[in-house]
């Protein structure tokens, strides 16, 4: 049930927040707040999914990501072995974070066997609000291929849902589960959702921001 409400509240926050960084970024010239041309497709190399990797791992979204889920799960302490102090909070992070590295590291690797770049590329020059929304969520989860093809992103499914019941055998008994596992393939692919509104939207924000008119 806990689970349920959080899954529903993350949801409701993306949603609006999306909305507020596109109507943010309307007072900004046209040509800036659209997506930059996108360079030619081309296949993603070792050195590249490597980089990939290590940024995804501490991007800020999965930074602030993981600090609400512990800090959601200290307030019900959930899992109830960690507690409801710092200690306990911290121990969460931790669990939430070496899962995010593990999820990463399991689709870098398997998407190096069969080209699967994982990469999010912004939405093209000129999209409307409702095609930039569409194209977060079809990018969350499909992945070009090494031709550059659109496809599913196989090596994320296999990633999320892998890392959600492999991390069974290191988690706590209460949190061990298969329902608790499932909990966390649905987080996983709301997470890279959420990582794919801010690949999208800050970009234009930044602009906005740290927009500073010429001085005469």
């Amino acid at each position: 049930m806990k689970h349920a409400l959080l899954l529903s509240i993350m949801a409701g926050w993306m949603i609006p927040s999306c909305v507020s960084a596109q109507e943010l970024v309307t007072s900004v010239q046209t040509e800036d707040i659209v997506s930059e041309p996108q360079p030619p497709v081309r296949p993603i190399t070792p050195y590249e999914r490597l980089e990939w990797f290590t940024k995804a791992s501490i991007a800020p979204t999965n930074l602030l990501g993981g600090a609400a889920l512990a800090g959601w799960g200290t307030l019900f302490n959930d899992p109830r072995e960690y507690g409801t102090h710092w200690d306990g909070f911290g121990d969460r992070y931790g669990m939430v974070m070496s899962s995010v590295v593990t999820g990463n590291a399991m689709e870098a690797g398997l998407g190096a066997i069969w080209g699967e770049d994982p990469r999010y590329r912004r939405a093209s020059v000129g999209s409307s609000m409702g095609g930039r929304l569409g194209h977060v969520v079809k990018w969350t989860f499909a992945a070009p291929g090494g031709d550059g093809t659109l496809r599913p992103a196989y090596a994320r499914y296999l990633a999320i849902a892998g890392t959600s019941f492999l991390s069974n055998s290191w988690r706590e008994p209460s949190e061990a589960n298969n329902s608790q596992a499932l909990d966390r393939i649905a987080f996983g692919f709301l997470g890279r959702m959420g990582t794919n509104t801010w690949d999208e939207f800050w970009p234009d924000a930044k602009k906005k921001f740290f927009h500073h008119s010429p001085r005469y």
